[in-house]
């Protein structure tokens, strides 16, 4: 699985401990877009950058971390056939897949613990989209 990964700056130590989480797993090809250091930096950009690599095939998900989250899905649920899913509990990122087959997961890094953020990731990356009714609804979306 190849995962774009990207925060501002507000994210970027939390994006930092989701890369080294990620990279311990040999199934999964990470491509960090930055940022690299905490200098304030444009979320908007990370997240139209996160969303291109998805959208040209070069990657099959991605994650995005700013300070709430909020901003970062927004920008990313922006463009057609991106899923974002702000999550903050394990069920929210379970479902984000199962479910709704999300293919960005958010998460907020002033509102979510290290802890809680790997075992987002971790779900994420592990969950499978069980299609059946839930593919009709996802139809429903791009419009």
């Amino acid at each position: 699985m190849r995962i774009v990964i990207g925060s501002d700056h507000a994210g970027f130590s939390l994006k930092k401990s989701c890369v080294d989480f990620l990279k311990g797993n040999k199934k999964y090809e990470i491509l960090d877009i930055g940022v690299f250091n905490e200098k304030p930096s444009d979320y908007p950009l990370i997240a139209n950058e996160a969303v291109a690599k998805i959208r040209e095939g070069l990657c099959d998900c991605g994650i995005l971390i700013c300070g709430t989250g909020i901003g970062m899905s927004i920008t990313a649920n922006r463009h057609k056939g991106i899923r974002a899913a702000l999550c903050h509990n394990e069920l929210t990122a379970y479902m984000s897949r199962a479910h709704n087959d999300s293919n960005i997961l958010v998460i907020g890094a002033r509102v979510t613990t290290e802890e809680n953020a790997l075992k987002l990731v971790e779900i994420f990356t592990e969950t499978s989209f069980e299609q059946g009714r839930h593919l009709e609804r996802l139809n429903m979306i791009d419009c």
